[in-house]
């Protein structure tokens, strides 16, 4: 079985004051075909862990570890850490202007896949997929997210994982900013991704609405750079009802 660890992860950012300590000891593992949901509020160093396990130098390691299988992730370079079959959906997804959606995702799936996809092939492949997200065929000519609403850019993080096919994906607040409508059709992405492949899950978030149509095995509470509590969705329905006051106040 695949698995990804983290272990006794310590990160930290440069900002205006000087370093700042964010991820304080976190340790964590997620199996293959497991869906782990991570709340807390905001400042916790949620999104913090997301950038560390992909890889953005904004965030240096300063000591603890993450391995795939064994093998140091800490180790790989951003492009590497895909190839090995990790994906990040960010919160906030950048445009890139002059490069097409379907170029961007044929020259992905190529680089990770280590040979081009079949034309004919992939170009069902992808018409399948945005069917099922609800998009419009032309987004496939369009810039990579430029002038994307932010409920469209969110379906096309979607796209990219069901075409690309990660081993663990990690969702950083892929519910913020969508409506009902738009949620739902993001999870179900989700969803297919997770029943076809056996994709394990990083869910961040901070609210409990997304976990309506995304079931979680486990539910991770991170306050102050760690994790305060762990358990099952229970848990969440529990954050639902009384809020992070309590671990709030302990960690003070």
């Amino acid at each position: 079985m695949s698995t990804l660890k983290i272990t006794d992860l310590h990160v930290s950012v440069e900002t205006d004051q000087g370093t700042k300590q964010i991820l304080r000891g976190v340790n964590l593992t997620i199996n293959k075909g497991e869906i782990h949901a991570i709340m807390g509020p905001n400042g916790s160093g949620k999104s913090t862990l997301a950038y560390a396990i992909a890889g953005h130098p904004k965030y240096t390691v300063d000591s603890g570890s993450i391995t795939l299988d064994g093998v140091e992730v800490l180790e790989m370079s951003v492009d590497e850490r895909a190839k090995a079959g990790l994906f990040l959906a960010m919160q906030y997804p950048v445009e890139i202007p002059g490069v097409t959606n379907s170029n961007f995702l044929r020259t992905a799936k190529t680089a990770i896949a280590g040979e081009a996809p079949s034309i004919r092939t992939w170009v069902k492949d992808v018409r399948d997929a945005m069917g099922k997200l609800k998009m419009d065929g032309s987004f496939a000519e369009r810039n990579v997210n430029e002038g994307f609403s932010g409920g469209e850019k969110k379906r096309n993080e979607i796209l990219q994982l069901e075409l690309l096919k990660p081993r663990f994906a990690v969702l950083d607040e892929t519910d913020s900013g969508l409506d009902v409508d738009a949620l739902k059709i993001v999870s179900e992405g989700v969803n297919r991704a997770h029943d076809e492949t056996d994709l394990g899950v990083l869910l961040i978030t901070h609210y409990t609405r997304i976990l309506r149509y995304i079931k979680p095995d486990f539910v991770h509470v991170f306050v102050a750079g760690r994790v305060a509590e762990e358990g099952g969705p229970e848990l969440a329905e529990r954050l639902e009802e009384e809020g992070y006051d309590r671990f709030v106040t302990a960690d003070v």
